[in-house]
C-alpha cells in the first residue's frame, strides 16, 4: 500500500513529475559525455569518427594512488608566522597536515620549520632571512 504523504503521489498524472519539458532526466541524456543512440542509430558515426568511443585503455599505477601531497608556500607560512609573537618562530608543517614546502613569496623573519619535504628555492629563502628547515629536500637536492 503506498504511502499518502510520499512525494510521487503529488505528481502522478504530471507527464514529466517536475523535471520541465519533456526528455529531460532521462538515462545518457544529462551524463555530457555519454552520448545517446550510440549503440544504435548513431553507430556509423562512432564506427567512422570516434573509433575509440566505447572501452578503456591503459592502467592506473596502484602506488599512484596513494601518493597525495599537500603543499604550501612560503607566502602561506609567513602570515601563520604573522600570528606567532615569538621572536623566533617555530612552525610544525607536519602536525598542520602539509607534506611539502614551496618557495613561492617572502620571507621577512628568521623562521624554524619542520616539513617532511621542501623545495631548493623555500630552503635558501629561509636561510637568507636567519632561519632554518628540518626535514629533506624534494629530490635530494
Amino acid at each position: 500500500m503506498p504511502h499518502k504523504l510520499r512525494k510521487i503521489r503529488k505528481f502522478r498524472g504530471s507527464r514529466t513529475v517536475g523535471y520541465g519539458r519533456i526528455g529531460q532526466h532521462r538515462d545518457s541524456g544529462s551524463k555530457g559525455h555519454r552520448k545517446v543512440g550510440r549503440h544504435k542509430h548513431l553507430w556509423s558515426l562512432v564506427v567512422t569518427e570516434e573509433p575509440g568511443y566505447f572501452g578503456k585503455n591503459g592502467f592506473t599505477s596502484p602506488q599512484s594512488l596513494h601518493r597525495h601531497e599537500n603543499a604550501i608556500n612560503l607566502i602561506k607560512v609567513e602570515e601563520i608566522a604573522k600570528m606567532s609573537q615569538q621572536e623566533k618562530p617555530q612552525i610544525n608543517l607536519t602536525a598542520l597536515g602539509y607534506t611539502k614546502l614551496l618557495g613561492t613569496g617572502k620571507v621577512t623573519k628568521p623562521l624554524t620549520i619542520q616539513v617532511s619535504s621542501y623545495s631548493k628555492s623555500a630552503a635558501e629563502k629561509i636561510k637568507k632571512a636567519g632561519g632554518e628547515i628540518v626535514g629533506s629536500p624534494i629530490n635530494g637536492e
